[in-house]
Formats: structure tokens, C-alpha cells, sequence
């Protein structure tokens, strides 16, 4: 039974209802009784409301609401609670038990190590952040009770000291997303910048050629993942660190945690070179099988199969398809080349456009140079050829010319010509893309396929550096930067579990993780108190949407029953 309000006319009556069904089943509500006016009962339902209070054990006085309620701040859940249950269901928290085994520490390292891990993706900050973000989060199943910027640092600093039992859980979690039979591994590098001045011992902050143009102090970020995006195995080098000289110790160690039959390495133009691939010819997997590969060769090197692709070129030029696809030998390796058409006509437009522009600029210059040799006077300085020479040749490089536009340098008049030659050889591999690589099975467009999916492995860096926030970073010991590039990984593996279930089971207008945790976001724990009465908890409604995506990531929805920490 309830009580209901009802209307008739311009007067309000209170009455006892009863809801019931009928023989059919059909809810219906029927009256009870009609208590009177509710402008006339005045003090009586104030009484009725104190009798019941009396009966059931609760002060008349609280109940009635004599007191004002307080309302806290309410805070996210729905991330938090995603990342969590992602975070059990990989069997992370068996890190709990594990660390606790190893370790004389008080506080709940897998715990802290969580927070970290899940800052990252729902509000990634520095330290000193995390502590404020989780002033505005419900952390559900947790053991903290407060949490300092010490346990934090005192975290990180576990994280190194127990890396191989953390591996080793890690490496369970991700093993039953890899195929044993075939995994095609992608390699990659790029760095991240860090700030500071000061100099620690053995130092990876070091100055090197940024990938975003320029020289920066940074440290350099390997990272192998599977075709399906699933990161495997992360290293951190030195700053000034050569690429080519880091693959082979990283699938090494890939291949210590994962029993896979078969390997393909797929790695970028970057890291190819001659003692490379020789390298990489003499690795042997556990099985006994030889490491297969598929590198790309950089464009610097293409004039040296000029030759060797003469009867391609000329097929490429009669060809009606978009794209075509041909293969040569090439020192007992298969070199596979593809030809876009499309692509090959925007290099070649852009080019000549650039020489004519430079072109148009040497000119300039030269009929500045004779009126001046002819006593005419201009506006502005006067030009030299040397100063005109340097100037011309700075700018060849810079569009990455010089191989083509040949600037004179020890002439004493400022003269160029252009390498005919030279610029018939970029012409004709424009467009092309050249692979190396000593699979056998698989056809020249599955190479080239397996290769363009390289791309993903590009995303995940773009996800660690803007949503994930790996740099730029502020730590200055070495070991403190390793912890944060360990944690700002995990968190990638949670984020390509996300994107992987987001694929499977795709909710309209939620295509990312990012989307996912802004929609989930939403659904906030609240708290009233009133007077002396004990704390009422409860959670905002899941609508709709909110619901689709839980259930695409395979993800119950919160409930009550469960212990939420605001901190």
C-alpha cells in the first residue's frame, strides 16, 4: 500500500491506495481508503507519520525531516568501475596476493598501482593530480583508506623492484589473446620528451632527434603489439639511441613470454640496414624455426634497386589497376614492391612544383647578382654569391633536394644544375613502397596488407602521447621514468581490450575507448545524510546507452551491494 495525492476539481485529497492484479494478471490499484482534504488534516498526518516512525523503530522527529539533508558532492563511477572489472577479468588483481608474498610493504601496492593505472585513462595528470582526481571518484573493491603522493613514488618504485612477477601476471593476461599458430608482431620506436635540467646516474634523458622535428631531451619508447593491436612487451632506451640496434633483443624477450609457433616481425623503413638484416636471419625461435620478417626499405635506398625493378617500372606505366603488385629476388630475399598510381602522381606533381618554386627563387637571385655586376642600384642589401649559395643550398635540403639540385659549392659564382638522372629515378619511384622480406607462404599482397597494418601500432603511439598522456614527463630518476612508461602501458593494454569488445559488439555513435569512458562517465555515485541518521548511497540511472556499452565490454552494471571508497 502507498498513499496517493489526488484532484478533483480545485481540492487535493489524501488517500491509502493498494496495488494489486487482477485474474489476468494486469496490474491494477484500487482505494482503500480517502484520509480527508490535505488542506484540512493539518497536524494529523504529522501524527500518523510519528506513529508509523514509532512503530518501526525510527525517531519521529529525523523522520519527518525536521533537519536539513546534506548532500556531498557527487562522484564518477562508471569508468572507474569499466577499468576495474576489466582489470579482474584480465587477472591483474592476482597481483595483489603476488606483491604481498614479495614485499614487507603496509600499503596495498595493487591497489595504488590500479589507481595509476586507471588515472591514465580517465584523467590522466601527474601525481600530485591523481590525488585530486581521486577526490572526485568512487573507487569500487578497494582496501585504501587514504591515499599520499609517498605511496604513489613508493609504488613506482615496487613496480621495478617485483618486475618480473609483474611481467609474468601481465603476460598471463594478454597470452590468451595471442595466436599460438601465427602472430604477425609489429615493432616500433618514438620518443618522449622529459624536462629537466639536472644529471642522474646512468641518465636516459639524453638529446636526440625528435619525431616530432627537432632536436629535444628525451627518451625513446619500443613497443611490439600483435596484428590485432594487442600490446605485448615495451622497452625504454636512451634518448640519443640508435633504432636499428633494438629489435632483435626486444622479440627476444617477446618470445620468452609467449609461446608462439610462428613470428613474422613487421617493423618500419626506420629500422632496416644491411647488418640488421643479417641480424635478424641468424634468430631462431624456441620451436627451432627461423624469425621471418617484413621490413621496408628506406627511400634513401631505392636507387640501389633501380636496376632490379627496370621491368616492373615499365609494367607500372602500361597498367590500368590503381595498384599493382610485383616481387623480385634480392640477396636470397624476396623484395616485394607496390605501386600506387594515384599516389605516385601527387609525389611527382608536388615535387616539380617545389623545384620550380626554387627555381623561380635562384632566378630572382641571379638577376639580382647581374644588375648589381651591371652598377645598378635596388632596395634592400646587396646580395653575394656566397651568401646567395648558402642561402639557395640551406633551402635544398630542407625540401630534400640535394640529390637532385646540385648547388656548386666551390665555385666562386653562385651556379646549381639539375641532376637529370637523378630526378628521373625519384620519378619513377614515386609511389612505390619496398618490402623485404623472407616469408615464403604468403602472396605479394598479403605482405604488402601485413605491412600497411603497421599503421595501428602509430594509433597506439598517438593514444599513449594524447589520451594516456605519457609525456612529457618530470620524473628524474631513470627507474621512476621506467615506472611511468610501465604504467602508461598497462594502461594501453587495458585501453586495446576496450577497442577490441568495442569491435565485436559496436555501440552507434561508441567507437573508441575514449567515447566509452566519456558515456560511462556519467554514471555517479551519490550520498545524503540526514540529521543523525546513517549515510543513503545509491547510484544515478543507467540509461540506455550507458547500458549498450557495458554490455559490449562485457561488463556488469554496478550495483549497491558492492563497497565504493570515496577518498
Amino acid at each position: 500500500m502507498f498513499i496517493k495525492v489526488t484532484k478533483s476539481g480545485p481540492r487535493r485529497y489524501v488517500q491509502l491506495v493498494e496495488a494489486y492484479r487482477d485474474d489476468t494478471g494486469r496490474p491494477k490499484q484500487r482505494t482503500v481508503a480517502t484520509l480527508g482534504r490535505l488542506d484540512q488534516l493539518g497536524d494529523s498526518i504529522k501524527s500518523m507519520h510519528e506513529g508509523l516512525s514509532r512503530i518501526l523503530g525510527v525517531d519521529g522527529a529525523s523522520a519527518a525531516g525536521s533537519g536539513t539533508p546534506q548532500f556531498e558532492s557527487s562522484r564518477a563511477l562508471g569508468d572507474v568501475w569499466v577499468l576495474t572489472q576489466i582489470w579482474k577479468q584480465l587477472g591483474l588483481d592476482r597481483l595483489r596476493q603476488a606483491l604481498k608474498q614479495r614485499t614487507r610493504h603496509r600499503i596495498d601496492l595493487e591497489a595504488l598501482l590500479r589507481v595509476m593505472v586507471i588515472n591514465r585513462l580517465c584523467d590522466a595528470d601527474s601525481k600530485p593530480g591523481t590525488l585530486r582526481w581521486l577526490k572526485t571518484v568512487s573507487l569500487p573493491d578497494t582496501s585504501l583508506e587514504s591515499v599520499n603522493h609517498q605511496q604513489l613514488l613508493r609504488t613506482m618504485d615496487a613496480l621495478l623492484e617485483h618486475q618480473d612477477v609483474i611481467d609474468k601476471i601481465l603476460a598471463d593476461a594478454v597470452r590468451p589473446l595471442v595466436s599460438e599458430d601465427l602472430s604477425v608482431v609489429f615493432y616500433d620506436m618514438t620518443t618522449i620528451r622529459a624536462e629537466g635540467l639536472s644529471e642522474a646516474d646512468e641518465e636516459i634523458r639524453q638529446f636526440g632527434k625528435s619525431k616530432e622535428g627537432g632536436l629535444a631531451r628525451q627518451f625513446m619508447l619500443g613497443l611490439v603489439q600483435t596484428a590485432e593491436g594487442i600490446p605485448l612487451y615495451h622497452e625504454v632506451f636512451p634518448g640519443n639511441t640508435a633504432e636499428v640496434g633494438t629489435l632483435k633483443s626486444s622479440l627476444l624477450k617477446v618470445l620468452e613470454r609467449f609461446p608462439i609457433k610462428r613470428v613474422i616481425a613487421v617493423a618500419d623503413r626506420g629500422l632496416l640496414s644491411l647488418d640488421n638484416l643479417e641480424t635478424l636471419q641468424k634468430i631462431v625461435l624456441p620451436s627451432g624455426a627461423p624469425l621471418e620478417f617484413i621490413l621496408a626499405v628506406p627511400g634513401r635506398r631505392y636507387n640501389e634497386f633501380a636496376d632490379l625493378l627496370a621491368p616492373f617500372n615499365q609494367r607500372a606505366q602500361t597498367a590500368d589497376e590503381s595498384e599493382i603488385v610485383g616481387e623480385e629476388q634480392w640477396n636470397n630475399l624476396r623484395l616485394v614492391v607496390a605501386h600506387d598510381r594515384h599516389r605516385a602522381a601527387e609525389q611527382t606533381a608536388q615535387r616539380d612544383a617545389t623545384i620550380a618554386q626554387l627555381e623561380a627563387q635562384a632566378a630572382q637571385w641571379v638577376g639580382k647578382l647581374d644588375s648589381q655586376d651591371e652598377g645598378q642600384r635596388s632596395r634592400g642589401r646587396g646580395l653575394s654569391d656566397g651568401g646567395v649559395r648558402a642561402r639557395f643550398y640551406h633551402e635544398v635540403c630542407e625540401q630534400r633536394l640535394r640529390r637532385i639540385i646540385r648547388v656548386d659549392l666551390k665555385s666562386e659564382l653562385f651556379t646549381y644544375d639539375i641532376d637529370e638522372k637523378a630526378l628521373a629515378l625519384a620519378r619513377a619511384m614515386d609511389g612505390k613502397l619496398l618490402l623485404v622480406t623472407n616469408t615464403q607462404d604468403l602472396k605479394a599482397s598479403e605482405v604488402i596488407a601485413r605491412y600497411k597494418s603497421l599503421a595501428d601500432i602509430e594509433r597506439g603511439f598517438k593514444m599513449l602521447k594524447s589520451d594516456i598522456e605519457i609525456g612529457p614527463v618530470y620524473h628524474r630518476l631513470p627507474d621512476r621514468i621506467r615506472a611511468h612508461a610501465y604504467i602508461c602501458f598497462i594502461a594501453l593494454v587495458l585501453a586495446r581490450v576496450m577497442r577490441e569488445r568495442l569491435y565485436q559488439n559496436p555501440v552507434p555513435d561508441v567507437c573508441s575507448p575514449e567515447r566509452a569512458l566519456s558515456v560511462l562517465r556519467r554514471i555517479q555515485t551519490h550520498k545524503v545524510t540526514f540529521d543523525a541518521q546513517a549515510p543513503v548511497t545509491g547510484i544515478s540511472a543507467i540509461d540506455a546507452e550507458q547500458a549498450a556499452v557495458l554490455a559490449s565490454l562485457k561488463v556488469k552494471k554496478p550495483t549497491t551491494d558492492v563497497e565504493y571508497v570515496n577518498l
